[in-house]
Protein backbone atom coordinates (compact mmCIF):
# COMPACT_ATOMS: atom_id res chain seq x y z
CA UNK A 1 0.00 0.00 0.00
CA UNK A 2 1.56 3.63 -0.79
CA UNK A 3 2.12 5.67 2.35
CA UNK A 4 0.22 9.46 1.22
CA UNK A 5 3.27 11.69 0.82
CA UNK A 6 2.52 13.91 4.34
CA UNK A 7 3.17 10.30 6.01
CA UNK A 8 6.72 9.55 4.52
CA UNK A 9 9.81 9.75 6.22
CA UNK A 10 11.71 12.81 4.92
CA UNK A 11 15.76 12.41 4.76
CA UNK A 12 18.35 14.65 3.67
CA UNK A 13 21.52 12.50 2.78
CA UNK A 14 24.58 14.21 3.15
CA UNK A 15 27.61 12.47 1.24
CA UNK A 16 25.23 11.51 -1.53
CA UNK A 17 27.78 10.86 -4.22
CA UNK A 18 30.09 8.01 -2.18
CA UNK A 19 29.28 4.48 -1.69
CA UNK A 20 27.18 4.82 0.97
CA UNK A 21 24.93 7.41 -0.40
CA UNK A 22 25.01 5.45 -3.39
CA UNK A 23 23.53 2.48 -1.76
CA UNK A 24 21.13 4.63 0.34
CA UNK A 25 20.26 5.60 -3.58
CA UNK A 26 19.08 2.63 -4.00
CA UNK A 27 17.10 1.65 -0.65
CA UNK A 28 15.18 5.32 -1.31
CA UNK A 29 14.42 3.39 -5.02
CA UNK A 30 12.86 0.65 -3.25
CA UNK A 31 11.06 2.57 -0.86
CA UNK A 32 9.86 5.46 -2.47
CA UNK A 33 6.37 4.81 -1.24
CA UNK A 34 7.48 5.71 2.49
CA UNK A 35 10.78 7.05 2.13
CA UNK A 36 11.17 10.41 0.37
CA UNK A 37 14.43 12.38 -0.86
CA UNK A 38 14.32 16.24 0.50
CA UNK A 39 18.23 17.58 0.52
CA UNK A 40 20.84 16.08 -0.94
CA UNK A 41 25.44 17.41 0.15
CA UNK A 42 28.52 16.43 -1.85
CA UNK A 43 31.84 17.77 -1.67
CA UNK A 44 32.54 18.52 -5.00
CA UNK A 45 30.48 15.89 -7.51
CA UNK A 46 28.10 18.29 -9.25
CA UNK A 47 27.59 16.57 -12.05
CA UNK A 48 26.74 13.33 -9.83
CA UNK A 49 24.85 15.21 -7.48
CA UNK A 50 22.64 17.14 -10.27
CA UNK A 51 21.72 13.71 -11.62
CA UNK A 52 20.24 12.78 -8.26
CA UNK A 53 18.26 15.88 -8.05
CA UNK A 54 16.90 15.34 -11.42
CA UNK A 55 16.02 11.83 -10.37
CA UNK A 56 14.55 12.47 -6.57
CA UNK A 57 13.09 15.71 -7.63
CA UNK A 58 15.21 17.33 -4.83
CA UNK A 59 14.54 20.82 -4.41
CA UNK A 60 17.97 21.19 -2.35
CA UNK A 61 21.19 20.45 -2.85
CA UNK A 62 24.47 21.12 -1.63
CA UNK A 63 28.42 21.00 -2.78
CA UNK A 64 31.28 21.48 -0.02
CA UNK A 65 33.56 22.38 -2.06
CA UNK A 66 32.31 26.62 -2.68
CA UNK A 67 34.63 26.67 -5.78
CA UNK A 68 32.64 23.59 -7.57
CA UNK A 69 29.58 25.26 -6.61
CA UNK A 70 30.60 28.71 -8.10
CA UNK A 71 31.37 27.07 -11.48
CA UNK A 72 27.99 24.90 -11.34
CA UNK A 73 25.98 28.71 -10.58
CA UNK A 74 28.48 30.28 -13.53
CA UNK A 75 27.40 27.49 -15.77
CA UNK A 76 23.73 26.83 -15.31
CA UNK A 77 24.09 23.24 -14.53
CA UNK A 78 21.84 23.75 -12.03
CA UNK A 79 18.69 21.60 -12.74
CA UNK A 80 15.37 23.74 -12.69
CA UNK A 81 13.62 23.92 -9.14
CA UNK A 82 16.93 22.61 -7.29
CA UNK A 83 18.44 25.19 -4.86
CA UNK A 84 22.08 25.19 -4.56
CA UNK A 85 23.68 25.94 -1.58
CA UNK A 86 27.52 26.25 -1.05
CA UNK A 87 30.01 25.55 1.24
CA UNK A 88 29.80 23.80 5.10
CA UNK A 89 27.17 26.48 5.70
CA UNK A 90 25.18 25.23 2.69
CA UNK A 91 25.30 21.42 4.21
CA UNK A 92 24.22 22.62 7.73
CA UNK A 93 21.68 24.16 5.78
CA UNK A 94 20.22 21.09 4.20
CA UNK A 95 20.87 19.16 7.53
CA UNK A 96 18.63 21.45 9.28
CA UNK A 97 15.76 22.14 6.88
CA UNK A 98 12.45 22.04 8.01
CA UNK A 99 10.78 19.50 6.66
CA UNK A 100 13.29 16.53 7.14
CA UNK A 101 12.79 14.20 9.54
CA UNK A 102 16.21 12.37 9.40
CA UNK A 103 19.44 13.30 8.32
CA UNK A 104 21.95 10.88 7.16
CA UNK A 105 25.06 11.17 7.63
CA UNK A 106 27.80 9.55 4.95
CA UNK A 107 30.45 12.37 5.11
CA UNK A 108 34.19 10.53 5.45
CA UNK A 109 35.98 12.13 8.02
CA UNK A 110 34.86 14.86 10.81
CA UNK A 111 33.54 17.54 8.29
CA UNK A 112 30.00 16.71 8.58
CA UNK A 113 30.48 17.41 12.30
CA UNK A 114 28.83 20.90 12.65
CA UNK A 115 26.36 20.22 10.60
CA UNK A 116 24.98 16.70 12.85
CA UNK A 117 25.55 18.82 15.74
CA UNK A 118 23.20 21.59 13.93
CA UNK A 119 20.64 18.84 12.58
CA UNK A 120 20.21 17.42 16.15
CA UNK A 121 20.00 21.06 17.99
CA UNK A 122 17.09 21.32 14.95
CA UNK A 123 15.53 18.27 16.27
CA UNK A 124 16.04 16.10 13.47
CA UNK A 125 16.53 12.09 13.98
CA UNK A 126 20.44 11.15 12.60
CA UNK A 127 20.97 8.19 10.28
CA UNK A 128 24.95 7.71 11.18
CA UNK A 129 27.64 6.40 8.82
CA UNK A 130 30.45 8.60 9.73
CA UNK A 131 32.25 6.89 12.95
CA UNK A 132 35.10 9.78 12.60
CA UNK A 133 32.41 11.91 14.27
CA UNK A 134 31.69 10.24 17.22
CA UNK A 135 35.45 9.31 17.47
CA UNK A 136 35.98 12.88 17.72
CA UNK A 137 33.00 14.27 19.64
CA UNK A 138 31.15 11.29 21.17
CA UNK A 139 30.39 12.66 24.45
CA UNK A 140 28.97 16.52 23.20
CA UNK A 141 27.24 14.31 20.23
CA UNK A 142 25.48 12.10 22.36
CA UNK A 143 24.80 14.76 25.11
CA UNK A 144 23.04 17.23 22.24
CA UNK A 145 20.78 13.98 21.28
CA UNK A 146 19.82 13.25 24.19
CA UNK A 147 19.38 16.99 25.18
CA UNK A 148 17.22 17.30 21.94
CA UNK A 149 15.46 14.01 22.38
CA UNK A 150 16.54 12.88 18.92
CA UNK A 151 17.12 8.71 17.61
CA UNK A 152 20.82 8.91 17.04
CA UNK A 153 20.75 5.33 14.29
CA UNK A 154 24.06 3.50 13.69
CA UNK A 155 24.52 3.11 10.16
CA UNK A 156 28.12 1.06 10.07
CA UNK A 157 26.94 -2.62 9.50
CA UNK A 158 28.45 -3.72 12.84
CA UNK A 159 27.11 -0.64 14.88
CA UNK A 160 23.78 -1.33 13.69
CA UNK A 161 24.14 -4.97 13.99
CA UNK A 162 24.67 -4.75 17.42
CA UNK A 163 21.64 -2.10 17.84
CA UNK A 164 19.22 -4.42 16.62
CA UNK A 165 20.89 -6.90 19.13
CA UNK A 166 20.95 -5.11 21.78
CA UNK A 167 17.36 -3.93 20.75
CA UNK A 168 15.29 -5.28 23.92
CA UNK A 169 17.76 -6.50 26.54
CA UNK A 170 18.77 -4.47 29.63
CA UNK A 171 22.01 -2.78 29.37
CA UNK A 172 23.33 -4.66 32.68
CA UNK A 173 22.52 -7.75 31.60
CA UNK A 174 25.53 -7.54 28.49
CA UNK A 175 29.11 -8.78 29.09
CA UNK A 176 30.73 -8.18 26.02
CA UNK A 177 30.04 -6.84 22.08
CA UNK A 178 32.65 -8.43 19.44
CA UNK A 179 32.92 -6.51 16.15
CA UNK A 180 33.95 -8.47 13.32
CA UNK A 181 36.57 -7.50 10.62
CA UNK A 182 37.21 -8.94 7.15
CA UNK A 183 40.62 -8.51 7.78
CA UNK A 184 41.10 -6.14 4.43
CA UNK A 185 42.75 -6.47 1.43
CA UNK A 186 46.02 -8.22 2.87
CA UNK A 187 44.25 -10.15 5.39
CA UNK A 188 46.32 -13.42 4.32
CA UNK A 189 49.16 -11.96 2.74
CA UNK A 190 52.87 -12.82 4.30
CA UNK A 191 54.11 -9.84 6.80
CA UNK A 192 56.99 -9.40 5.00
CA UNK A 193 54.99 -8.32 1.46
CA UNK A 194 53.77 -5.52 3.56
CA UNK A 195 56.66 -3.37 2.78
CA UNK A 196 55.84 -3.23 -0.72
CA UNK A 197 52.23 -2.91 -1.22
CA UNK A 198 50.94 -0.05 -2.99
CA UNK A 199 47.68 2.09 -3.02
CA UNK A 200 46.24 0.18 -5.92
CA UNK A 201 46.63 -3.28 -4.04
CA UNK A 202 44.96 -1.69 -0.37
CA UNK A 203 42.05 -1.09 -2.38
CA UNK A 204 41.32 -4.63 -3.49
CA UNK A 205 38.73 -4.84 -0.70
CA UNK A 206 37.67 -8.85 -0.88
CA UNK A 207 34.30 -8.39 0.54
CA UNK A 208 33.00 -4.59 0.19
CA UNK A 209 32.86 -1.72 -2.42
CA UNK A 210 33.94 0.98 -0.04
CA UNK A 211 35.85 4.44 -1.14
CA UNK A 212 39.20 4.58 -0.45
CA UNK A 213 40.01 5.71 3.00
CA UNK A 214 37.83 3.32 4.00
CA UNK A 215 38.83 0.47 2.44
CA UNK A 216 42.59 1.49 3.42
CA UNK A 217 41.46 1.28 7.11
CA UNK A 218 39.91 -2.04 6.55
CA UNK A 219 43.64 -3.14 5.82
CA UNK A 220 45.36 -1.85 8.54
CA UNK A 221 42.09 -2.31 10.73
CA UNK A 222 42.67 1.39 11.97
CA UNK A 223 38.75 0.73 10.88
CA UNK A 224 38.04 -1.60 13.46
CA UNK A 225 39.87 0.66 15.71
CA UNK A 226 37.43 3.65 14.94
CA UNK A 227 34.48 1.23 15.02
CA UNK A 228 35.20 -0.12 18.92
CA UNK A 229 36.18 3.90 20.10
CA UNK A 230 33.04 4.60 18.86
CA UNK A 231 31.25 1.82 20.03
CA UNK A 232 32.59 2.04 23.27
CA UNK A 233 30.86 5.99 23.36
CA UNK A 234 27.58 4.64 21.36
CA UNK A 235 26.49 2.02 23.36
CA UNK A 236 27.53 3.11 27.08
CA UNK A 237 30.84 0.78 27.52
CA UNK A 238 33.76 0.01 29.39
CA UNK A 239 36.78 -0.58 27.05
CA UNK A 240 37.49 -4.16 28.53
CA UNK A 241 33.79 -4.69 26.99
CA UNK A 242 34.60 -4.33 23.18
CA UNK A 243 36.30 -6.62 21.26
CA UNK A 244 37.10 -7.53 17.57
CA UNK A 245 37.86 -10.63 15.58
CA UNK A 246 38.61 -11.80 12.30
CA UNK A 247 35.98 -12.70 10.35
CA UNK A 248 36.54 -13.81 6.34
CA UNK A 249 33.25 -13.88 4.80
CA UNK A 250 31.99 -10.76 6.20
CA UNK A 251 28.41 -12.37 6.83
CA UNK A 252 28.09 -12.20 11.18
CA UNK A 253 28.41 -8.50 11.70
CA UNK A 254 28.59 -8.90 14.86
CA UNK A 255 28.32 -11.14 18.61
CA UNK A 256 26.63 -9.80 21.34
CA UNK A 257 27.45 -11.72 24.76
CA UNK A 258 25.10 -11.50 27.61
CA UNK A 259 26.54 -12.43 31.50
CA UNK A 260 24.97 -15.85 31.55
CA UNK A 261 27.29 -16.61 28.31
CA UNK A 262 24.62 -16.87 25.96
CA UNK A 263 25.38 -14.26 22.39
CA UNK A 264 22.93 -13.18 20.34
CA UNK A 265 24.70 -12.91 16.01
CA UNK A 266 23.17 -10.68 13.14
CA UNK A 267 24.12 -12.21 10.33
CA UNK A 268 23.28 -10.84 6.67
CA UNK A 269 25.41 -10.60 3.41
CA UNK A 270 28.34 -7.72 3.01
CA UNK A 271 26.09 -5.23 1.75
CA UNK A 272 25.24 -1.96 3.18
CA UNK A 273 21.83 -2.06 2.06
CA UNK A 274 21.05 -3.71 5.15
CA UNK A 275 21.90 -1.56 7.41
CA UNK A 276 20.95 1.58 6.02
CA UNK A 277 17.44 0.25 5.26
CA UNK A 278 17.42 -0.62 8.69
CA UNK A 279 18.41 2.83 9.72
CA UNK A 280 15.81 4.55 7.74
CA UNK A 281 12.77 2.40 8.15
CA UNK A 282 13.21 1.86 12.14
CA UNK A 283 11.83 0.38 13.87
CA UNK A 284 9.59 -0.79 10.57
CA UNK A 285 10.82 -3.12 8.49
CA UNK A 286 10.18 -3.92 4.95
CA UNK A 287 11.49 -6.23 1.81
CA UNK A 288 15.37 -5.51 0.90
CA UNK A 289 16.70 -4.45 -1.92
CA UNK A 290 19.48 -7.44 -1.74
CA UNK A 291 19.19 -10.95 -1.64
CA UNK A 292 19.43 -12.44 1.91
CA UNK A 293 21.50 -15.10 2.39
CA UNK A 294 20.53 -18.25 0.27
CA UNK A 295 20.68 -21.74 2.83
CA UNK A 296 20.62 -23.86 0.12
CA UNK A 297 23.71 -23.60 -0.52
CA UNK A 298 26.78 -24.69 1.82
CA UNK A 299 28.00 -21.73 4.03
CA UNK A 300 30.97 -21.55 5.99
CA UNK A 301 31.45 -18.97 8.87
CA UNK A 302 35.31 -18.57 10.00
CA UNK A 303 36.39 -16.78 13.21
CA UNK A 304 40.23 -15.93 13.96
CA UNK A 305 42.30 -13.89 16.75
CA UNK A 306 43.55 -10.97 15.65
CA UNK A 307 47.74 -10.24 15.80
CA UNK A 308 48.18 -6.98 17.34
CA UNK A 309 51.44 -6.91 16.12
CA UNK A 310 50.25 -7.46 12.63
CA UNK A 311 47.83 -4.52 13.11
CA UNK A 312 49.27 -2.35 15.22
CA UNK A 313 46.24 0.16 14.89
CA UNK A 314 43.88 -1.68 16.50
CA UNK A 315 46.49 -2.03 19.60
CA UNK A 316 46.57 1.51 19.92
CA UNK A 317 42.75 2.06 19.43
CA UNK A 318 42.38 -0.40 22.53
CA UNK A 319 45.07 2.00 24.28
CA UNK A 320 43.20 5.18 23.58
CA UNK A 321 39.87 4.01 24.26
CA UNK A 322 41.35 3.46 27.62
CA UNK A 323 43.36 6.75 28.04
CA UNK A 324 40.12 8.50 26.93
CA UNK A 325 39.86 12.03 26.94
CA UNK A 326 41.42 13.54 23.76
CA UNK A 327 43.49 10.32 22.51
CA UNK A 328 40.79 8.89 20.56
CA UNK A 329 40.19 12.84 18.15
CA UNK A 330 44.28 12.21 17.70
CA UNK A 331 44.44 8.69 17.03
CA UNK A 332 41.53 9.59 14.19
CA UNK A 333 43.13 12.87 13.41
CA UNK A 334 46.53 11.14 12.51
CA UNK A 335 45.14 8.25 10.83
CA UNK A 336 43.26 10.31 8.20
CA UNK A 337 46.86 12.03 7.51
CA UNK A 338 48.72 9.22 7.40
CA UNK A 339 46.36 7.37 4.66
CA UNK A 340 45.66 10.20 2.69
CA UNK A 341 49.70 10.57 2.08
CA UNK A 342 49.82 6.43 1.83
CA UNK A 343 47.30 6.60 -1.18
CA UNK A 344 49.32 9.70 -2.75
CA UNK A 345 52.33 7.11 -2.29
CA UNK A 346 53.98 9.81 -0.20
CA UNK A 347 54.85 7.25 2.44
CA UNK A 348 54.70 3.01 2.25
CA UNK A 349 51.90 1.19 4.04
CA UNK A 350 53.80 0.38 6.72
CA UNK A 351 54.29 3.66 7.83
CA UNK A 352 50.98 4.39 8.59
CA UNK A 353 50.96 3.17 12.18
CA UNK A 354 53.62 4.91 12.71
CA UNK A 355 52.91 8.45 12.29
CA UNK A 356 49.70 7.44 14.34
CA UNK A 357 51.46 5.97 17.06
CA UNK A 358 54.40 9.45 16.58
CA UNK A 359 51.35 11.85 17.35
CA UNK A 360 49.62 10.02 19.92
CA UNK A 361 52.71 10.23 21.93
CA UNK A 362 53.80 14.21 20.85
CA UNK A 363 50.43 15.32 21.93
CA UNK A 364 49.51 15.48 26.18
CA UNK A 365 45.97 13.75 26.66
CA UNK A 366 43.52 16.06 28.89
CA UNK A 367 39.43 15.53 29.27
CA UNK A 368 37.73 18.12 27.02
CA UNK A 369 35.48 20.87 28.65
CA UNK A 370 34.04 21.90 25.05
CA UNK A 371 34.17 21.30 21.49
CA UNK A 372 36.22 23.87 20.47
CA UNK A 373 38.85 21.87 22.94
CA UNK A 374 38.78 18.86 20.93
CA UNK A 375 38.41 20.88 17.17
CA UNK A 376 41.74 22.16 18.42
CA UNK A 377 43.53 19.61 19.02
CA UNK A 378 42.45 17.86 15.94
CA UNK A 379 43.64 20.75 14.23
CA UNK A 380 47.71 20.21 16.00
CA UNK A 381 47.36 16.29 15.67
CA UNK A 382 47.00 17.22 11.76
CA UNK A 383 49.87 19.45 11.85
CA UNK A 384 51.94 16.73 14.08
CA UNK A 385 51.39 13.77 11.87
CA UNK A 386 51.85 15.72 8.41
CA UNK A 387 55.52 17.25 10.00
CA UNK A 388 56.26 13.40 10.91
CA UNK A 389 55.73 12.14 7.65
CA UNK A 390 58.93 12.44 5.86
CA UNK A 391 60.78 11.32 9.25
CA UNK A 392 59.16 8.30 9.69
CA UNK A 393 58.18 7.31 6.08
CA UNK A 394 61.31 4.95 6.21
CA UNK A 395 62.15 4.05 9.75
Amino acid sequence: MTVPAAQKKRVVLLGATGSIGENTLRVLRAHSDQLELVGVAAHRSAENLFAICREFGVRHAALVDESAAALARSTNRIPAGTTLYPGLAGMTALATLPEADLVLVAVVGTAALRPTLAAIEARKDIALASKEILVLAGKFVLAAAKKSGVKLLPVDSEHNAVFQCLEGHPHAGVRRIILTASGGAFRDWPADRLAHVTPADALKHPNWAMGPKITVDSATLANKGLELIEAQCLFGLRPEQCAAVIHPQSIVHCLVEFTDGAMLAQLCPPSMTFPIQHALLHPQRSPGVDSALDFTKSLGLEFRPIDETRFPLLRLAKQTMQSGGVAPAVYNAANEVAVAAFLASQIPFLAIPRVVEHTLAALPNFEPVDLDAVLATDAEARRIAARSLANLANV
